[in-house]
């Protein structure tokens, strides 16, 4: 029996020694908190997932939360114009309902089911240094901890890592009492709102440890009017100016969100860190080699909703690519060729990140419009945050967006 370690317990660790349990591995987990640590810690995360990275967790069984979480049915999208103004308003319809689990309910409890299904779970801050005394001890090491000294190993990929700062600066907080979007209240949907130059608003349903949440997430410009969080450490301090700029910059959420109040004294989340791919194979001071998954090394800002999506997704590729290897040595190589066929995933979430973190350019403000006007073109939005690719299609060059519009505009909802 192979044995394998992986390193970090977040979606993609966890999801992965999971899977591979299922498979007959023997899995040692790694992990600097227990679960009740985490169960009673702060938010990490917004998490929502569509139907892709949903359907990784139902293949594996490991879907624990769903019938008690909301389903999202849709992404809507609002801009800010002058005076706090909706210039734009629209919501496109999921093909297949997304979902959001507070990742303290998941995590803690997909820890206590590895632990019981007989995986060794090890509760250790791990350094280079332990890897390196473990690593001869198993046949593959997977770092799955995207922060700390291990995310070192891992050298960063210039070539596809266009930003070297953080391009916005993040501030969460999950509430009860948020009222529902006077339109389309029969359904829910995660809603995007842009404040050109300033930066986004995100509101969407949760399931949290205290039930049925909403999550309001500001992306601020750094130095910008919403760059204001760095030094707040109060919760309800920080949910006080979460809904102080919704009252500027957006209005039209702040007039549900008169009522909220904090879903725990650990409900809120702030930070920034900058956008960075990285190589995929670091080498241990022995020599021996590990593979980084996920944020490790693909960690893209959230203002696309995508991180969860993408760690399900490497997670899933990574376990068919051990399970497809059989017997055969994990060396370089083969990590190597594993991380590029995550890329081909990958590579189209970080492409179209990176754009959104930029000024849109005018094609791209005309396709925003348009989905205000033609159904076809809100839905397909909606349904690309599920399967990024598409963006190729009619995203990013004025003339596919000008032709699909076109297409669209002649009767068709496909160029």
């Amino acid at each position: 029996m192979r044995k394998i370690l992986v390193v970090g317990a977040g979606q993609s660790g966890l999801q992965l020694a999971l899977g591979l349990q299922s498979q007959g591995y023997e899995v040692t987990l790694m992990s600097n908190r227990t679960a009740d640590e985490i169960r009673g810690g702060r938010v990490m995360s917004t998490q929502c997932m569509f139907h892709t990275a949903l359907q990784h967790e139902r293949d594996l069984e490991i879907n624990f939360w769903e019938s008690q979480t909301p389903r999202i049915d849709g992404i809507g999208v609002s801009v800010a114009g002058p005076e706090s103004a909706r210039v734009i308003d629209w919501v496109g319809k999921l093909d297949n309902y997304a979902q959001s689990v507070d990742q303290r309910v998941k995590m803690a409890g997909w820890m206590e089911t590895f632990a019981q299904r007989g995986g060794q779970l090890v509760i250790h801050g791990a350094a280079v240094s332990d890897l390196d005394f473990f690593a001869r001890r198993y046949d593959l090491v997977l770092v799955s901890a995207g922060k700390g000294e291990l995310v070192s190993m891992f050298g960063r990929d210039a070539s596809r890592s266009p930003y070297d700062a953080p391009q916005r600066a993040l501030a969460v907080s999950y509430v009860h009492g948020l009222g529902p979007r006077p339109e389309h209240p029969e359904f829910d949907a995660v809603r995007c709102n842009l404040v050109p130059g300033v930066g986004e608003l995100f509101i969407m349903p949760t399931f949290t440890t205290s039930g049925r949440a909403d999550i309001l997430f500001w992306e601020g410009v750094p130095s910008g009017p919403l760059d204001v969080f760095q030094d707040v450490k109060d919760s309800e301090e920080h949910l006080s100016l979460t809904l102080e700029l919704m009252e500027k910059f957006t209005p039209w959420e702040y007039a549900r969100a008169t009522k909220v109040e904090l879903t725990d004294a650990n409900g809120t989340l702030s930070g920034r860190y900058a956008p960075t791919v990285r190589h995929p194979v670091g080498r241990l001071p022995s020599g021996g080699l590990v593979l980084g998954v996920a944020d490790v090394v693909v960690a893209n800002d959230p203002i696309t909703g995508q991180g969860s999506n993408s760690a399900a997704k490497c997670a899933a590729s990574y376990l068919a690519s051990i399970v497809e290897h059989g017997d055969q040595p994990f060396d370089e190589e083969w990590m190597q060729a594993t991380f590029d066929r995550y890329w081909e995933t990958a590579r189209h979430v970080t492409k179209w990140t990176n754009a959104m973190l930029a000024p849109p350019p005018e094609h791209v403000l005309n396709l925003m419009g348009a989905a205000g006007q033609l159904q076809p073109v809100a839905d397909r939005f909606a349904n690309a945050f599920d399967n990024p690719a598409d963006f190729e299609n009619f995203f990013f060059e004025p003339e596919k967006a000008q032709a699909y519009l076109g297409a669209v505009a002649a009767g068709s909802d496909r160029s």
